[in-house]
């Protein structure tokens, strides 16, 4: 299959390194590509082989610091390998959290033990981290989270209640990032706080949710019953929670941008490919300005939305976590609706062929609606610009 480049490469607005990623990812994702993500789906398998190669060729690992075994790079280039294997047709979703999410949290605010601990599996690829954030009653306001964390005074430790939904990959995740709540001493209030509860704790649980949705990663509820935790399994500093929260939660918009447009790119080459060679009538149909057009609209979208992914990732990359924080969120968005838009475009470019397996576009059309909805949905976005950026006021 012909794949859609973007002038971005050739405009050499990318460093030789990040080309040479780009071209190194790109080269590993062909040699698997949608046959093999699809094929393990219907088995009901991860994509195990895909995931452990990515580990060993050090691209997992790009964004964790040298010392613990990774590239030492930033959300730059791990937005770079995700896209590079979802425009091959096979995106690895815990690329979002495992290395972007909890890699990052626990390079900025973990202790050197959690550091050791957890940072070169991630890296290598030997251990996965899932992120649990998301409540039943809580939904798009964080603020409304209840999962509690109160101190077991006869350990010294915590004791960890409260339950959340759509966690993905809880069952081949090590271990996770659970966003809880304690209460500050001073004021009675609750406030947010991580922890880290490996898979295998007593009291931790977990369900899986029944999902109209082609992914390895499966999603789930989770359930904390007291669950026991010792001292160290605090991330960073109880007082600093929310800053910490965010330092995971800009990079997981940045890396959402990444999914959709990598996803994006390969519905695009896939009806590209076909306007070539299917003949209808005299002349290949993408000679027609009404298959033609919609397609170049939709390249124009995908390119427009990278550029600023690929702001937000500088921005963050840079320190930057207030303006990195309004461009994930624009970034996000943007990528979402263009990737949405390319995929049902492609589908309808296709005709027929575009809801066949063989061609493998009509398992994307739900898949490219999560870019929409998670981890924030495109309505929450705009309330941020609205209010943050424009300067409106509040309307909740």
């Amino acid at each position: 299959m012909t794949t859609v480049r973007s002038t971005f490469d050739s405009a050499m607005l990318e460093s030789e390194e990040r080309r040479a990623l780009r071209e190194a990812v790109r080269s590993l994702g062909s040699r698997y590509g949608r046959d093999y993500f699809t094929a393990t789906v219907r088995a009901g398998k991860h994509t195990d082989d895909l995931w452990q190669e990515a580990g060993r060729l050090g691209y997992l690992g790009v964004n964790i610091p040298e010392e613990y075994g990774g590239g030492g790079s930033g959300i730059s280039e791990l937005s770079i390998v995700l896209e590079e294997l979802g425009a091959a047709g096979c995106p690895l979703l815990l690329l979002i959290v495992s290395p972007a999410i909890c890699g990052t949290v626990i390079a900025r605010f973990g202790t050197d033990a959690q550091k050791q601990r957890w940072l070169p599996g991630i890296a290598d690829g030997s251990l996965r981290m899932a992120f649990g954030i998301t409540e039943p009653d809580a939904g798009s306001n964080s603020h409304r989270i209840t999962t509690t964390a109160r101190r077991d005074p006869q350990t010294g430790g915590w004791l960890l209640t409260g339950r959340k939904v759509f966690i993905s990959g809880v069952d081949i995740a090590d271990a996770t990032l659970i966003v809880g709540r304690t209460e500050d001493a001073r004021t009675g209030k609750l406030k947010p706080c991580l922890f880290i509860v490996e898979r295998d704790t007593p009291g931790f649980e977990f369900r899986q949710i029944d999902m109209e949705l082609s992914a390895p990663e499966k999603q789930f509820q989770v359930f904390l019953d007291d669950v026991a935790l010792p001292a160290e399994a605090l991330v960073g500093d109880e007082d600093a929670g929310l800053l910490q929260l965010f330092a995971g939660l800009n990079p997981e918009r940045i890396m959402t941008a990444a999914f959709s447009v990598g996803m994006g790119r390969y519905a695009l080459a896939t009806a590209v490919d076909y306007a070539r060679t299917r003949q209808v009538w005299t002349s290949p149909i993408g000679s027609h300005q009404a298959i033609a057009h919609p397609l170049a609209q939709a390249h124009i979208e995908l390119e427009l939305a990278r550029l600023m992914m690929q702001k937000a990732a500088y921005l963050y990359d840079a320190g930057d976590d207030m303006g990195a924080g309004e461009a994930a969120n624009m970034a996000k968005y943007a990528a979402a609706e263009a990737g949405a838009k390319a995929v049902d475009q492609a589908v309808h470019t296709l005709g027929g062929n575009g809801l066949t397996s063989e061609y493998g576009l009509a398992s994307m059309l739900t898949a490219s609606r999560v870019g929409r909805i998670a981890p924030v949905s495109r309505e929450m976005i705009l309330n941020f610009v609205s209010h943050y950026t424009l300067g409106l006021p509040k309307s909740y």
